[in-house]
């Protein structure tokens, strides 16, 4: 049975409410770079009443399948549900398997953990795949969040192999697959039958308001996740952007581009200030220090807001600035810093 603890939601990054909260003092804007998200979103060009005023059309949702199915490789439009973010579909996906034992490889985002429990499963931290195997389902991030390990698409599918042989399902979490290692992917893999890949619109489309997220799955499973979801499981305006982004690939490949090179100057700017990165995606990096604490409230006072880890107190995660006044503004915050250490 869930806990009070179980159900509120955890801490996560974007919570401006909470840095005005830990720095009244700082310069605003703040420069939010706690969220894993491009901060050059796909550009929406006009906004359409009827998004808003009707109920969308029973076609909308498996046109945007279709596309979505093609973007992100997947077997065909059955194999797609379309969703109102990641979580919702962890938390249905979860619910299809009977209450027993939930393995989460580590460390992670904590919300999948607090998921598969409020779904009345207890839940085990793996260390590795091969402790997985054993357990009613299984949940991995690939890449990983904080840290952007990737998973070997043959190690994930030796482990489905192995869970299915006692009913077991995989949940793999790809939400920054789009910016990363896309041939480590299980969406075009889904058709054994207990595969569930989610992806995730919102990061990589730096659209995270939209809400839109994607399940790719085997046609059965699909049907009951759909079913779940209901007839408008998104808005019309989510139905109309998502197929219009995942469409343009010209944007998607040069935004691909785009966030590789910023990860790459992030590096710099962090390692010039003599900070290790120990890891990262595209949209995102992960530093080790053991001034970790002091470096999260000196940028806060600046007015620059990253993300701390109360479970790995010697962690930070920077995302992308996305413009040269937050590049500038997070130089002269980290020379500042190292000045301090002087």
């Amino acid at each position: 049975m869930a806990t009070p603890g179980d159900v509120a939601p955890l801490a996560h990054g974007g919570d401006l409410s909470a840095a005005r909260a830990l720095f009244p003092g700082a310069p605003e804007p703040f420069l939010d770079l706690s969220a894993g998200i491009n901060p050059n979103p796909y550009p929406v060009a006009q906004f359409s009443s009827d998004w808003f005023t009707h109920l969308p059309e029973p076609g909308e949702v498996p046109r945007l399948a279709a596309i979505a199915a093609e973007a992100y490789g997947a077997p065909s439009a059955e194999h797609v549900v379309v969703s109102p973010g990641s979580q919702i579909a962890v938390a249905q996906a979860s619910a299809l398997v009977a209450p027993g034992s939930a393995a989460v490889l580590g460390p992670t985002y904590a919300e999948h953990a607090r998921t598969a429990r409020l779904a009345g499963h207890e839940v085990i931290e793996a260390a590795s795949l091969e402790q997985m195997a054993d357990s009613s389902h299984a949940i991995a991030v690939n890449p990983n969040n904080p840290d952007g390990r990737i998973l070997a698409k043959d190690a994930l599918l030796a482990l489905a192999d192995r869970l299915r042989q006692h009913g077991g399902l995989l949940i793999v979490d790809e939400a920054f697959m789009d910016a990363s290692s896309r041939d480590e992917s299980l969406a075009a893999e889904v058709g054994c039958g207990n595969i569930v890949a989610l992806r995730s619109f919102g990061k990589f489309f730096g659209l995270p308001g939209l809400r839109l997220s994607f399940a790719i799955t085997s046609p059965k499973i699909a049907a009951e996740l759909s079913a779940a979801l209901g007839p408008w499981p998104v808005s019309g305006a989510a139905l109309a952007i998502g197929a219009q982004a995942l469409a343009d690939k010209a944007w998607i490949e040069k935004t691909r581009s785009a966030l590789l090179a910023s990860a790459r100057r992030l590096d710099a700017v962090l390692s010039g200030a003599g900070l290790q990165v120990v890891g990262g995606t595209s949209l995102f990096r992960l530093i080790e220090t053991g001034r970790a604490e002091a470096l999260f409230r000196h940028l806060g006072e600046a007015g620059i807001f990253v993300r701390r880890f109360t479970e790995q107190p010697a962690w930070l995660r920077f995302g992308l600035p996305g413009s040269e006044q937050g590049w500038r503004r997070l130089e002269a915050a980290l020379r500042a810093s190292v000045s301090d250490q002087s």
